[in-house]
């Protein structure tokens, strides 16, 4: 059983404005209110194998994960470019893919975040048939904001 939100964001900004704010994990804490720390774990330019701590709070709790790029393609002049973070954390195995596309003189930046049970039990399968809609409203909510973010960062670039 798994769950799935898909967002898009225009953001009137190149390609480029928007990889530099998706791709700068050290200052997403000054980018995204919903981030209260990064603590890095890897040395080195963004890319396949960079590997961070990420802490939010969401409902008054304070949770950190630990993330790790899984595919980068940075945006070039013949394409758009994207990238996927996974992580694990509580029995539930998370990924987000970021796919930039170039339209109106801008960029759409399309967000696809996936939640699934690593090891699901009976009760964990009818918790997450209970509470698991509730999670995704609260986490399409924050994506959306983390989206908004984005794009204002990358607009004053």
């Amino acid at each position: 059983m798994d769950h799935k939100i898909t967002l898009t964001q225009h953001i009137n900004a190149p390609a480029d404005s928007v990889w530099a704010v998706v791709s700068d994990i050290p200052g997403s804490a000054s980018t995204l209110s919903g981030v209260d720390s990064v603590q890095m774990l890897t040395d080195g330019p963004y890319g396949v194998g960079t590997r961070w701590k990420e802490t939010r709070t969401m409902l008054g709790r304070s949770e950190t994960v630990e993330m790790a790029v899984s595919e980068c393609e940075a945006p070039g002049p013949d394409r758009a470019g994207g990238t996927t973070v996974k992580a694990r954390q509580g029995g539930a195995s998370y990924t987000s893919r970021f796919a930039l596309a170039g339209r109106d003189g801008g960029t759409d930046l399309t967000l696809t975040f996936g939640a699934e049970l690593v090891r699901p039990t009976r009760l964990g399968k009818a918790m997450l048939a209970v509470f698991g809609p509730l999670g995704m409203r609260i986490t399409r909510k924050a994506l959306a904001k983390d989206l908004a973010e984005i794009a204002t960062k990358a607009e004053s670039l």
